[in-house]
């Protein structure tokens, strides 16, 4: 295990899966005195009996891929305020867990567009452990039963700095951007270099609104889009199978 360990109390552990791609990264942000703030208020969130979504093992499970493989970005907001569902990757829930109901039209749209069988599970893993897919959360934790409630507590900054890594040291990368706060996740890539492709958001709400910016996700054919862009550009194309 490696440590780093800010100016506050609270001591982050990184487990040593996290690639070493993405350490110069992670201490250049824990030099920032936010980064202090935000795991004192974790650390009193805790103390005072609060339950925080997922297990700090879990916080940064997301960054255990090479940086420099990372092809396809696909945005969440919170993780899941539900216990036992957050696991680190957005949209993703252990295996055993009730597929939650984003997730769900997100495997019809995968059907529809790509031919994808539904899975039994809501287990991304290996879409980021084969596929070079970071799912990221804006924000890393939450209070349980309480979605929002750490995002502007500094997550929101340091996973806004992450996409910014992608896109000043990547090329060619697609960033999918499901709902209005997802783009706005994504206003500063840099569309000459990278993709992004914008739908509303795949919530049963979200999943067949037409915004004024981006077309509803069921039938968005993003996922096609998705390929035909890395092909375009000499990248293999994703194979969006979610069985292990």
């Amino acid at each position: 295990m490696r440590e780093i360990i800010p100016q506050g109390a609270l001591v982050l552990t990184i487990p040593s899966s996290i690639h070493s791609s993405w350490l110069p990264f992670f201490n250049a942000q824990f030099e920032q005195s936010y980064i202090k703030e935000l795991f004192d208020f974790i650390t009193a969130e805790q103390d005072r009996g609060v339950v925080v979504y997922p297990p700090q093992q879990l916080w940064f499970k997301a960054f255990e891929q090479p940086l420099n493989n990372i092809k396809l970005t696909i945005l969440g907001q919170d993780p899941y305020i539900n216990e036992g569902q957050a696991m680190g990757l957005s949209f993703s829930v252990p295996v055993g867990e009730k597929i939650p109901p984003s997730l769900r039209n997100i495997y019809k749209e995968l059907l529809s567009d790509v031919a994808i069988e539904t899975p039994t599970h809501g287990d991304l893993s290996r879409w980021a452990e084969q596929e070079s897919i970071f799912l990221l959360n804006a924000s890393l934790t939450v209070e349980a039963g309480n979605a929002g409630s750490h995002l502007k507590k500094g997550w929101h900054r340091f996973t806004l700095a992450a996409i910014d890594c992608i896109n000043q040291h990547n090329e060619h990368c697609v960033f999918l951007a499901w709902g209005a706060f997802a783009h706005k996740c994504c206003a500063k890539v840099d569309e000459t270099r990278h993709c992004v492709i914008k739908t509303s958001h795949p919530s049963p709400l979200g999943a067949y609104k037409i915004m004024k910016t981006a077309p509803a996700f069921l039938g968005s054919a993003c996922f096609s889009r998705v390929n035909n862009y890395l092909l375009s550009h000499r990248q293999t194309a994703i194979n969006w199978q979610v069985k292990q």
